[in-house]
């Protein structure tokens, strides 16, 4: 399930059903509309310095990462999420040869970028060294061996951090974030000062993406500015 349909609230929860113990996904959308999907495998669950890492495997979605609780991608759609993020400004661009990536830890996005012949290097930064382990061994079937690919380079850094210290520039710089939660890692990036940072980054023909996140919450539904 694609992040542009993350909901307000959702819980991993113990539910009884048929007098037996059933893992359940639940997405509640308000109080008296919730969706529920069983979960079949608990694969992975660690906190790290960051966030709570946790992968499951469903029948209706395959295996799914949660971060802190909540949908990151799916098996069975991730894709059109992450094509479209990656896509749309590679190519706007006329011929993107270095790549600029903050975030995506599960290296799709770094799947998506490598596609295209015109890409030298590729830079990766994120700020969660056991979410990119764990996406690298349980999730495999996101990044392809992308992380592999010798035009790949891999920063374990605070994205806006690590942007005040870069003097390269990029033809395309890709924004692949959680959402802005209050204590959660993200939530420093979600500012004009970040994307400042950005701009400052590109080349005079460069183009920028970022995630697009939609809340829904009771009463109707907000986007990010």
């Amino acid at each position: 399930m694609a992040r542009a349909w993350l909901c307000c609230y959702r819980s991993l929860r113990r539910f009884m059903e048929d007098d037996s113990n059933s893992l359940w996904y639940e997405e509640r959308f308000t109080e008296s509309l919730r969706y529920m999907c069983r979960v079949d495998t608990y694969i992975f669950s660690h906190k790290s310095r960051w966030q709570k890492i946790e992968i499951l495997h469903t029948k209706v979605w395959g295996k799914v990462l949660f971060l802190d609780g909540k949908i990151q991608s799916a098996q069975i759609d991730e894709f059109i999420f992450h094509e479209a993020l990656v896509h749309t400004p590679m190519f706007v661009h006329p011929a993107p040869h270095k790549v600029l990536v903050i975030g995506g830890g599960e290296g799709a996005d770094l799947r998506e970028i490598l596609r295209h012949n015109t890409v030298d290097k590729v830079v990766m930064v994120d700020i969660d060294d056991e979410l990119v382990y764990a996406c690298k061994r349980y999730l495999p079937e996101w990044s392809c061996g992308a992380f592999d690919d010798p035009r790949v380079e891999l920063h374990i850094d605070d994205g806006r951090e690590w942007l005040t210290r870069c003097k390269d520039k990029f033809d395309v710089v890709i924004v692949d974030l959680t959402e802005p939660l209050e204590g959660g890692p993200s939530l420093k990036l979600f500012t004009r000062e970040f994307y400042e940072l950005v701009k400052s980054s590109l080349t005079p023909e460069g183009v920028a993406g970022r995630t697009y996140i939609r809340f829904r919450c009771r009463g109707g539904s907000t986007s990010q500015p």
